[in-house]
């Protein structure tokens, strides 16, 4: 098991076997610019171009224990990134699962996918990529059991919790704070606040 795996279940941050054996098995340095790599394995977030992060890797365990991902899920990543969380996610889901992921910029969803495909998760159908706006989630593919944002709004998009199964979860930062929702009815949603967060903005999508 990685140093970054070990010091995150210390400190009590990892706690289900699905989450700590996706951060024991997908490691960080594969999704950091090469100029970056000795610094993979500490706890703050990386920058990796076009004015984004990888997020710290504290703040995604918190996340994805929150998420509580599944085998078997369909998945959809928000803000995907260098891919770093559509990988994690797609070690969980495996062989009967999908991740969906969402990222506004080409070159960074180009990159994520590459990365991704470094463990076969593409290539296998396991993980897909779209370049979106990813505010708008991706109804074509919905509903999703799980959604997970990693870049901030000023509120929680509709369309995203439109998307969700009854009975799924999403987890995204909005302004401050991570939101944490989960879909009891068509209209119902139980809902808890984690505040102390900072995020990149999830900024929309432009044309040109």
């Amino acid at each position: 098991m990685n140093r970054l795996t070990n010091n995150l279940m210390r400190n009590g941050y990892l706690k289900s076997d699905y989450v700590i054996e996706a951060f024991a098995n997908v490691n960080r340095i594969e999704f950091v610019p090469r100029d970056l790599e000795l610094q993979a394995d500490i706890d703050m977030p990386l920058p990796i171009g076009y004015g984004q992060t990888i997020s710290q890797p504290t703040t995604v365990a918190i996340m994805l224990e929150l998420l509580d991902p599944r085998p078997g899920q369909k998945i959809l990543d928000v803000g995907s990134g260098s891919g770093w969380t559509t990988a994690l996610l797609s070690y969980i889901v495996g062989e009967k699962g999908k991740v969906i992921a969402l990222e506004r910029i080409k070159d960074l969803c180009d990159w994520g996918r590459k990365n991704v495909d470094k463990m076969g998760f593409v290539r296998r159908g396991i993980a897909e990529f779209y370049n979106l706006d990813g505010s708008e989630g991706h109804k074509a593919r919905s509903p999703y059991d799980r959604i997970l944002a990693s870049a901030a709004a000023n509120e929680v998009p509709q369309s995203l919790k439109d998307q969700l199964k009854i009975g799924g979860k999403l987890v995204m930062p909005v302004r401050n704070y991570l939101y944490y929702a989960e879909k009891k009815g068509e209209k119902e949603f139980y809902e808890e606040k984690y505040p102390g967060f900072a995020f990149v903005p999830l900024v929309k999508k432009s044309n040109n």
